[in-house]
């Protein structure tokens, strides 16, 4: 079994060039599906596990964005 460690915010490049001329997609749903949006355009996209594990290229190192439905965290140091 392939097995791919990705979590929310983490930043992947598929396989294949997104026609608005984007490769980064930022996780932003695990589950049976796999969400992603593209970083260029901000379509959302929603993979089946499997196919997500085959478009897959590469998870770039380092990068992990807060997701674009996260709510900010409150200021509590008042």
């Amino acid at each position: 079994m392939n097995f791919l460690d990705v979590q929310p915010g983490d930043v992947v490049r598929l396989r294949k060039q997104h026609p608005c001329g984007g490769w980064a997609w930022t996780v932003v749903r695990i589950g049976a599906d796999i969400g992603l949006v593209c970083t260029t355009c901000q379509r959302r996209l929603m993979l089946p596990r499997q196919q997500f594990r085959k478009a897959v290229r590469q998870i770039i190192p380092g990068v992990r964005q807060a997701p674009a439905d996260s709510d900010p965290q409150p200021d509590t140091s008042a």
